[in-house]
């Protein structure tokens, strides 16, 4: 059984999508789960009431992941109003798509920034509460893009594959002190943004998985779920993917 009563979790990217669907299912699992925005206050504030409309507690603080500053203060106030911090989980990312010989060095930046080095960020300012206190959770949700490369997306598939690199390096930093980290990578995941595809587009990468079908956002989330309990307690360095069959 997965429970985590008890346990504070923050959930970088946690309005919408595959973020949203996280931060419902950590909170039905009975942790109390903090969410960061960068400008969506409203939407932030409504993942807050379903937080506390499944009994548990939440928080949602401004914060650009991409800066290293808000990443420590939003870590900071998680543990002065929760009373710790347990789980996290960096989810938010953004792509800025283009073929290489077209890509400025504006969208390259962006992306790194925010996908890689906003992984970064948060783990460095958790680290020091999970090694304290000997146990945390990492899951980075990286993509199946960072596996395999994706063409028009040399940005996006290196930060991805850097989440990835990072995410096991930090298994070996932090695994003594009761800490696992590990990388999820989904496929193609019918959210808002997939549904607005140009339905060529979701046909091909549904026809791409073994399973043929598209995955949903809930099929992340429980793994992440059981990844953050104790169910997970000895899987760590790893990449899981979620993707149907997608890249094999």
């Amino acid at each position: 059984m997965i429970d985590l009563t008890g346990k504070v979790a923050i959930v970088t990217g946690g309005t919408r999508g595959i973020g949203a669907e996280i931060v419902r299912t950590l909170a039905r699992q009975g942790a109390d789960v903090a969410l960061n925005y960068r400008k969506s206050a409203e939407e932030a504030e409504k993942m807050v009431k379903e937080v506390e409309a499944l009994g548990r507690r939440g928080l949602a603080v401004q914060a650009d992941v991409a800066s290293f500053s808000d990443a420590q203060a939003m870590v900071d106030k998680v543990v002065a109003e929760l009373g710790g911090l347990h789980i996290l989980v960096t989810n938010a990312g953004m792509n800025w798509d283009g073929v290489l010989w077209k890509m400025s060095e504006e969208q390259f930046d962006r992306v790194i920034d925010v996908d890689l080095k906003g992984t970064w960020n948060y783990l460095r300012a958790a680290a020091p509460i999970f090694r304290e206190q000997k146990w945390g959770r990492f899951l980075s949700i990286t993509s199946i893009n960072g596996l395999r490369g994706k063409f028009g997306q040399t940005n996006y598939s290196a930060a991805k594959a850097g989440v990835i690199g990072l995410t096991k390096a930090a298994a070996k930093d932090l695994g003594k002190y009761g800490i696992t980290c590990n990388s999820i990578a989904p496929g193609f995941i019918l959210t808002e943004m997939g549904e607005s595809m140009p339905a060529e587009f979701r046909e091909a990468a549904i026809n791409e998985s073994a399973v043929k079908r598209a995955g949903k956002p809930e099929d992340v989330a429980w793994l992440v779920a059981f990844l953050a309990s104790e169910c997970g307690r000895h899987i760590t360095g790893e990449v899981i993917k979620v993707d149907g069959g997608q890249y094999i």
